[in-house]
């Protein structure tokens, strides 16, 4: 693949998965910071593994797979800085508040404790949850991951119990710290 096609290819991949890069990044990190600088890594480690691309999964299992792959084995302490380098995508921690509609706030909170519960699941649990959040079907998320189906099912389901289990913890203390 000549380097002009491939950069060609490689901006019109990030342009339709970027949002999977993101959601990846927001849930493997606790800061925006962090986010950022996830995101920027798993770009370039797809940067780097687009050569060996064989076209045997869709381009957005195979983004998923260097996405989950990086964010599972990152350390920042591990990364240096990339200060110089300007970020090929932005991750914003949450919308911005533009109205202060209660609804807006309610849902951006949701959002956060959704993501703080998710955080606490063990990195392999995060993987399944996101890809399933993300509407993928048990084959897809086992292409991605690697593991039968039936083991998507499996792993699945524990995860959801132990996310319903964090984010009842999170609403009751919430709840507990206002009274």
């Amino acid at each position: 693949m000549q380097e002009e096609d491939a950069k060609s290819l490689f901006i019109d991949w990030l342009e339709r998965h970027k949002a999977s890069v993101v959601q990846v990044a927001r849930a493997y990190t606790l800061g925006s910071e962090e986010s950022q600088d996830l995101a920027q890594e798993i770009l370039l480690q797809a940067w780097h593994s687009l050569p060996r691309f064989q076209g045997q999964a869709s381009p957005a299992t195979w983004f998923y797979r260097v996405a989950l792959h990086t964010a599972m084995n990152w350390r920042r302490n591990d990364q240096r800085r990339r200060t110089h380098q300007q970020p090929l995508l932005e991750v914003q921690a949450l919308p911005s508040e533009s109205a202060d509609s209660s609804q807006q706030v309610e849902q951006r909170e949701t959002v956060e404790q959704l993501y703080k519960a998710i955080h606490q699941l063990p990195k392999s649990d995060v993987a399944l949850v996101l890809l399933y959040l993300d509407e993928l079907t048990y084959r897809e998320m086992a292409g991605v991951l690697g593991i039968s189906e039936s083991n998507v099912g499996v792993r699945l389901g524990r995860a959801k119990k132990a996310l319903a289990e964090l984010l009842n913890v999170e609403v009751a203390e919430a709840q507990h710290h206002e009274s």
